[in-house]
């Protein structure tokens, strides 16, 4: 059965692979970014079953975010799943950091999924089964120097998810969290050869994740009826 999914933050990166996963299963995608999606990116789903569709907008503001909602829901009548993974950071120590790097990382980390997951969950009440997939990180289940706001953004996430699991799951609606690890994407290319050293020693499994061990993730949690309000690390054993 087709569903249709919308993936936040799906130009690229961890989003983009979901996106491509879910359409080789015969899903409808809708992709979001803020600005207009690249259309070498969008020739990546070429050949699948379903013609990708694309939500531009920012989602860390609460009217934009309702808006772009609304124009999924009319033009193909649900929303079955939605996929929150739009995420930035702003890295520094917090002696250091300014009041609008604080800001900027929590309204579309922590911020974007609350909007986007308040205005599905009426379209999904509605319907009476919904499945909504939230994407921390393991910063927010451990903490990372430098990155109090980001780790405060995605360990937020984590209370929101097991939050919003007990209001809806008398609805036959499932959320859960995924917390990625250190996973090879065009971010974590762009880190240094020491970096990337001393990354690898703080992971048991001595290698970074792919965005394919995400999308599998994913795959599970739609299929997945009876598991509801629940975090799965997926970091090679980082967070034990």
């Amino acid at each position: 059965m087709s569903l249709t999914c919308i993936i936040t933050g799906s130009s690229r990166g961890i989003g983009l692979g979901i996106a491509k996963n879910l359409a080789s299963k015969g899903h409808q995608v809708i992709l979001n970014s803020r600005s207009e999606i690249a259309p070498e990116v969008l020739a990546e789903f070429d050949g699948f079953d379903l013609p990708v569709g694309q939500m531009v907008g920012d989602i860390s503001n609460f009217n934009e975010a309702k808006r772009l909602v609304k124009e999924v829901r009319k033009e193909y009548g649900t929303i079955d799943v939605m996929v929150n993974n739009a995420g930035i950071t702003k890295d520094g120590l917090i002696m250091r950091m300014k009041e609008e790097a604080w800001d900027d990382v929590m309204n579309v980390n922590l911020k974007g999924t609350f909007n986007m997951c308040r205005h599905v969950a009426p379209i999904m009440i509605r319907q009476n089964a919904g499945k909504i997939i939230n994407i921390s990180s393991v910063a927010g289940l451990m903490g990372n120097a430098g990155q109090t706001n980001y780790a405060a953004s995605k360990a937020g996430v984590v209370g929101l998810t097991k939050s919003l699991a007990k209001e809806l799951a008398g609805r036959n609606i499932t959320v859960n969290a995924i917390a990625p690890g250190f996973i090879e994407t065009d971010m974590t290319d762009e880190l240094s050869d020491r970096v990337k050293e001393a990354t690898l020693k703080m992971i048991p499994m001595k290698k970074y994740g792919q965005t394919e061990d995400i999308a599998k993730a994913v795959d599970f949690l739609i299929d997945a009826d009876y598991v509801t309000g629940q975090v799965i690390s997926i970091d090679g054993g980082l967070y034990m």
